[in-house]
């Protein structure tokens, strides 16, 4: 197994360092930078059940919905919607907290082709690169050609961005192909999903999906004990780009419909479409002055420890208690503790909107 080159952890903690505003300019490699598409936080008291009933996603607003009118037909059979023309919804969501990507996936369809073994039948292709680290996913566009493809298959196939095909239905056979050479992140605890339709092979309807997959940075063939989770943030850019491919019997009209305007994005990450992880939208903000903080421990010998205001609400006054008789009014203050211990450390706001106060029992925990 090749390891992640020095080269590549560099390029990955330099984007993950950088402000918000660079990480808009590098999204302008993707696909139509112009046109950042929104993905939908839900609250931590509202995340989707995932058994294919729609009513969990009522509250998300239509704006965060992409339909087949904002997908490029590449077959270059429909230019147009028609009757024949899969009339495809997909919404996406996140959790703060959480890596994971949420999906709503609603087709309805004239013809529904399902029963064939292998990749033949209506699939929803999906790409993700949660790191914006673009470059080739499979092999065919390797950068090395002199490269074995085998080789390449266990070294790069799906390891920086991950490609999914998700079988709309799947009978008979796994509900998706994790394209490359890691099978492992389409089952649990890193994906999960779950479909309603009642329609028989060759019938029209509705079919519904509901599912969730986590992205990796680096998902490695061994297994997921070598790989790393993409850290969702809020605000932040992804690469998510979706293809749907309408396949209607042997001889039928076969369609292949791209949220993105370039054809090979299912192989190449840059050629993605660039979403934001959105905050959550306002009624579900906290109303007035919120007080929450976190911490990082700079310097464990030193017991050296960082500590962040993030409360929410306009704070004018700062108090930090940090349980050890010690107090600061800086808004992030850093504080070396004597002695080792556990401490309660209390953060007491102040503003416009009123006053408030969070404490953490323990959390900070010294030797």
């Amino acid at each position: 197994m090749q390891p992640i080159s020095s080269f590549r952890i560099t390029l990955i903690g330099l984007i993950l360092l950088l402000p918000i505003s660079m990480l808009s300019t590098i999204a302008f490699a993707l696909d139509q930078p112009d046109k950042v598409l929104k993905i939908y936080q839900f609250p931590p008291d509202h995340i989707p059940q995932i058994d294919g009933d729609a009513a969990d996603w009522a509250d998300v607003p239509e704006s965060y919905s992409i339909g087949t009118d904002q997908l490029h037909d590449d077959s270059g059979k429909h230019p147009h919607p028609d009757a024949s023309t899969p009339d495809v919804h997909v919404k996406v969501a996140w959790v703060k907290g959480l890596n994971r990507l949420y999906f709503l996936y609603e087709a309805t369809d004239n013809y529904w082709d399902f029963t064939d073994v292998g990749v033949a039948g209506d699939i929803f292709e999906l790409v993700v690169d949660g790191d914006l680290s673009g470059g080739p996913l499979i092999p065919r566009f390797r950068n090395n050609p002199e490269q074995n493809e085998w080789d390449a298959h266990f070294t790069m196939h799906g390891v920086s961005a991950q490609n999914y095909h998700i079988f709309t239905p799947a009978e008979g056979k796994d509900w998706a192909l994790a394209w490359g050479c890691q099978p492992w992140i389409k089952e649990m605890p890193y994906a999960n999903h779950a479909a309603r339709y009642n329609f028989k092979q060759g019938e029209s309807g509705k079919f519904v999906m509901e599912f969730w997959i986590t992205p990796f940075d680096y998902a490695a063939c061994d297994g997921p004990e070598k790989s790393v989770e993409s850290k969702l943030k809020e605000n932040s850019l992804i690469g998510l780009s979706w293809a749907i491919l309408d396949h209607d019997g042997l001889g039928g009209d076969h369609g292949f419909w791209n949220l993105s305007s370039q054809h090979q994005m299912f192989g190449i990450a840059h050629e993605l479409r660039a979403f934001r992880l959105m905050p959550l939208e306002s009624k579900y903000q906290p109303k007035g002055l919120v007080a929450q903080w976190s911490f990082n421990v700079v310097d464990m010998d030193r017991r050296l420890i960082a500590f962040q205001d993030k409360s929410s609400g306009k704070a004018t006054n700062w108090r930090w208690d940090f349980g050890d008789g010690s107090t600061s009014s800086e808004q992030n203050p850093i504080h070396a503790y004597k002695a080792a211990g556990a401490y309660i450390v209390v953060l007491y706001v102040e503003g416009p909107d009123g006053k408030s106060r969070m404490s953490k029992i323990w959390d900070v925990n010294l030797r």
